[in-house]
């Protein structure tokens, strides 16, 4: 078969040349729309819900809190799946959405729907949704120090 394609190649020299040259100036075109990212965002879109109560074991906390918010939350449009862990004197509930939704609007879904549980919860009780950011936007993070202090923080920021 490849013997096949070598005689087919070099006996159509001006085939090959032309398609040739329209895969590379295609190619181009595609370098040039394609947007380019240096740390590509992969993770989930993902909003995280954390409450807390002191004083209470996790048992407790898992019965009157995380499991009815876990509840509420499955109902959500374009959530994916919702995970939850209880320990002692909080709770943390993970709404994990479908590919492609937008986070405001996730967010946003998610506070709705707290409000309408917060009258179900304990006293005193107010769950809050985590900041508005992803595991990525921890590799930003970085230390400039002057070891021979010629410097001051505002000329090393």
């Amino acid at each position: 078969m490849v013997n096949k394609i070598i005689d087919y190649c070099s006996r159509n020299v001006f085939i090959v040349f032309t398609f040739t040259i329209f895969l590379f100036f295609g190619s181009v075109v595609a370098i040039k729309n394609t947007p380019v990212d240096a740390l590509p965002d992969l993770s989930d879109v993902q909003v995280i819900v954390f409450t807390e109560w002191k004083g209470r074991n996790p048992r407790i906390i898992e019965d009157q809190i995380t499991y009815p918010i876990t509840i509420k939350l499955l109902s959500a449009p374009k959530v994916r799946d919702v995970r939850a862990q209880s320990f002692y004197g909080f709770s943390f509930v993970y709404v994990i959405f479908e590919e492609g939704t937008d986070i405001y609007w996730a967010r946003s879904r998610v506070l709705e729907y707290l409000n309408s549980i917060r009258g179900k919860l304990p006293e005193g009780v107010n769950p809050a949704i985590g900041p508005d950011a992803t595991g990525l936007g921890w590799v930003y993070q970085y230390v400039l120090i002057d070891k021979k202090h010629k410097y001051d923080l505002s000329e090393l920021r």
